[in-house]
């Protein structure tokens, strides 16, 4: 019998609907193909979500194990980008409900110095500015920042939105309205 070996590589070329049918048939290689085209995107869904890198990984891991232990009950009736979508808002939903509280900034140690050659000022100014926006993030409620960072950070669209969230696409304009809205209140300082 001949050992069949294969690259992810091999397969980037096919549609994710193919690599999904093949991927719930057992091919591995197939789903790896699935995991690097889109790995990216919903780390950064995640952390845009999460607020920390490590929750993201682990949502994100989660969701692409749950993916495939659940490939032959997919049935395309979404694109496969969208359905890893809502695996992974829901798994990072499931884990903001889970957390504990935040610490407050009067318990998180000083940051290290950083490299001696870069510009402090405006590092500092761009630290802040970010820390600003995820504390605003943080307000707003689950469907709103999930919208929004669906709509600003990943470009998707309302249409999309809506499948991932299941709402209509009404609704996904509305929460962008009152999230677009919150934010500008919560960054206008920063303007």
């Amino acid at each position: 019998m001949i050992e069949r070996t294969a690259s992810p590589r091999l397969g980037c070329d096919l549609p994710d609907r193919l690599l999904a049918v093949r991927a719930a048939e057992g091919d591995e290689d197939s789903f790896a193909v699935l995991v690097q085209r889109h790995s990216r995107s919903l780390l950064t869904l995640a952390r845009c979500i999460l607020g920390n890198p490590q929750d993201a990984e682990e949502a994100v891991q989660d969701a692409f194990v749950s993916a495939w232990r659940h490939l032959p009950e997919y049935r395309h009736r979404a694109e496969f980008r969208t359905w890893m979508y809502r695996i992974t808002v829901n798994r990072c939903q499931t884990m903001c409900h889970r957390r504990p509280p935040p610490l407050s900034l009067d318990a998180v140690a000083e940051p290290a110095a950083g490299d001696a050659w870069s510009q402090p000022a405006r590092t500092a100014e761009q630290d802040a500015a970010m820390a600003a926006l995820f504390r605003a993030l943080a307000e707003l409620d689950a469907g709103q920042r999930v919208c929004w960072i669906m709509r600003e950070v990943q470009g998707l669209p309302y249409k999309e939105i809506a499948h991932v969230t299941r709402t209509g696409e009404q609704t996904v304009r509305g929460r962008l309205f009152r999230a677009r809205r919150s934010l500008q209140e919560a960054m206008g300082s920063w303007r």
